[in-house]
């Protein structure tokens, strides 16, 4: 097997920095690959966990992490695999006299005679430099500022649309193209069992892979899954104890260290200080 091997299933977690961290549920379908069209998060911590994926006959599925369950639903209403049941119709297009508009310019409102203003106005503030030459340096104009009066491009007010019909609709047809798969649980033979890695941190271990249509004892092996965390927090807890006893131990040592640094230092500038007076 490699990168490029065709497979029917690919399930499992995603981390890649920050930004992915999501459980992949992948499904192959007469030879392309459909992806989940929802985001289901995976766990991102130190600790072991338990990936469980449940197809029923029923073309529906269950996603569970240490088995509760995290995500659900229905196979051909949350993969690609069919095209969809409706279409808009090709035939089908918005009247002309359809008026999409909630509100209309007010045809009696009128702009101010004060309304047009400039955006920018020479500097009131501003004085030619006393060392400012026009034969040299040309005209002197004073900079541009933002003018206070300015009211920007004025539009008339908007009055609610009697013609306003709401927004157009594209109306729907039967897909000639869809045609339903009520198999779309069914895999080939699974025979064979791959991990797709890419790892720039080493650590990470897989193992305890089980593939069954027996959903009891799928459970009854999750459930170890408990176990085994207990032991990983209090192995973590203990860890992070003898590190934090570690780190104050260096603390301490530093801080001695500074210490005694600055009492050399002062002895130093004391015995400079006296070899002066004496001078």
């Amino acid at each position: 097997m490699h990168g490029d091997s065709p497979y029917e299933i690919m399930f499992g977690p995603d981390i890649c920095g920050p930004g992915t961290k999501k459980v992949h549920v992948i499904f192959s379908y007469k030879g392309k690959n459909h992806l989940i069209n929802k985001d289901i998060r995976c766990k991102d911590d130190v600790y072991t966990h338990f990936y469980t994926l449940i197809v029923k006959p029923d073309n529906t599925y269950e996603v569970l992490i240490d088995n509760e369950k995290i995500e659900s639903g229905n196979l051909e209403n949350d993969w690609e695999f069919l095209p969809p049941k409706k279409i808009k119709d090709p035939n089908a297009k918005k009247p002309e006299d359809w008026d999409d508009r909630p509100t209309i310019p007010d045809p009696e409102d009128t702009k101010p005679s004060d309304w047009d203003k400039p955006e920018y106005i020479p500097d009131p503030d501003a004085s030619k430099p006393e060392d400012w030459d026009d034969e040299m340096d040309g005209e002197w104009e004073p900079p541009m500022v933002d003018n206070p009066d300015y009211k920007g491009e004025w539009q008339p007010r908007q009055l609610d649309n009697p013609d306003y019909k709401g927004a157009w609709e594209h109306p729907e047809i039967e897909n000639p193209e869809y045609v339903p798969d009520g198999n779309l649980y069914l895999r080939k033979e699974l025979c064979i069992i791959g991990f797709d890695l890419w790892q720039v941190k080493s650590g990470t271990v897989f193992d305890n892979v089980l593939i069954t249509d027996n959903i009891e004892e799928a459970f009854k092996k999750a459930s170890a899954i408990k176990d085994i965390q207990s032991g990983e927090k209090k192995m973590k807890e203990a860890l992070d104890e003898e590190q934090r006893k570690k780190d104050e131990e260096e603390a301490k040592k530093n801080a001695d260290k500074d210490e005694d640094d600055e009492k050399d230092e002062a002895e130093a500038d004391e015995a400079q200080s006296n070899d002066h007076d004496e001078l």
